[in-house]
C-alpha cells in the first residue's frame, strides 16, 4: 500500500471511532500507543492527528499527548442552529424543484429500527441528508452530511444518558413521516413546521443529556 493510502486509511479509522464514539470525547492517548496500534512511524500518525485536530476533533494536551475534543455544549448550539437553518432551506427548495418520484422516494424512511442506537442513527442521518439532497443545492447537501457526521456523536453522548432515549426514536420517526408527508403534498409551511418542531424537541433533549457529563465541556 503506498505512503498516500496508509495515511488516508489511518485518518478514516481515527475519524470514525471519534465520531462512533468508539473513542470516547475526553479520551487521552499518545502518538506511540497508535504508533504501536498501526504499526507504522509516527509521520503518518501525526499528519492523521493533525487534519483532526484542523477539523477540531482532537486537541494536544501538553506533556501528557492528545485526546478527542470533549463535547462541547456551545458548539452543540451552534450545530443544533445550523441544522434547523439548512433543513428550513432545504425544504423549501425541495418542494419547489424535486420531482414527485423523488418526493415519492421519501417513502423508503417511513419505517426504521427504533430498538437500536446504532442503527436509528444511520437511519437519522440518511435521512436528513436525503433531505437536503432533494433540495438539488450542492452546497447544502455538502454542508449537511459534514453536520450530521458530527451530529451522530452528540446524539450518541447525550442520549444514551437519559431517559429521554426510551420512547424518543419512535417519536423522532412519527416526526419524521410528518415531514416525508408535508413534502409530497407540496406544503411549504406544514414542512417546516414539522421540521422546527421535530429539531426543538431534539434540542432538548440533547442539552438534557449533557448536563453533568464529564465528556462535556
Amino acid at each position: 500500500m503506498s505512503n498516500r493510502l496508509i495515511r488516508q486509511e489511518i485518518y478514516d479509522k481515527l475519524r470514525s471511532d471519534i465520531l462512533s464514539c468508539s473513542l470516547l470525547p475526553g479520551e487521552e492517548f499518545r502518538e506511540g500507543e497508535l504508533v504501536e496500534k498501526f504499526g507504522v512511524s509516527k509521520s503518518p500518525i501525526r499528519d492523521a492527528l493533525q487534519r483532526l485536530e484542523l477539523e477540531g476533533l482532537v486537541e494536544i494536551t501538553p506533556r501528557r499527548g492528545h485526546r478527542v475534543a470533549p463535547i462541547s455544549v456551545a458548539d452543540a448550539q451552534d450545530m443544533l442552529d445550523m441544522r434547523e437553518i439548512l433543513e428550513a432551506g432545504a425544504l423549501r427548495l425541495a418542494i419547489d424543484r424535486a420531482s414527485d418520484t423523488e418526493l415519492k422516494l421519501l417513502d423508503n424512511f417511513r419505517a426504521a429500527d427504533t430498538d437500536d442506537l446504532g442503527a436509528f442513527a444511520d437511519y437519522n442521518r440518511r435521512f436528513h441528508r436525503t433531505l437536503c439532497d432533494v433540495s438539488q443545492n450542492q452546497r447544502i447537501a455538502t454542508s449537511m452530511a459534514l453536520l450530521m457526521e458530527n451530529y451522530d456523536r452528540l446524539c450518541i453522548v447525550s442520549l444514551t444518558s437519559t431517559r429521554d432515549l426510551e420512547g424518543g426514536m419512535e417519536e423522532a420517526l412519527t416526526d419524521h413521516i410528518s415531514i416525508i408527508e408535508a413534502l409530497q403534498t407540496r406544503n411549504v409551511a406544514a414542512a417546516v413546521r414539522a421540521s422546527r418542531r421535530h429539531t426543538k424537541k431534539s434540542r432538548g433533549k440533547i442539552m438534557r443529556g449533557l448536563e453533568n457529563r464529564p465528556v462535556v465541556a
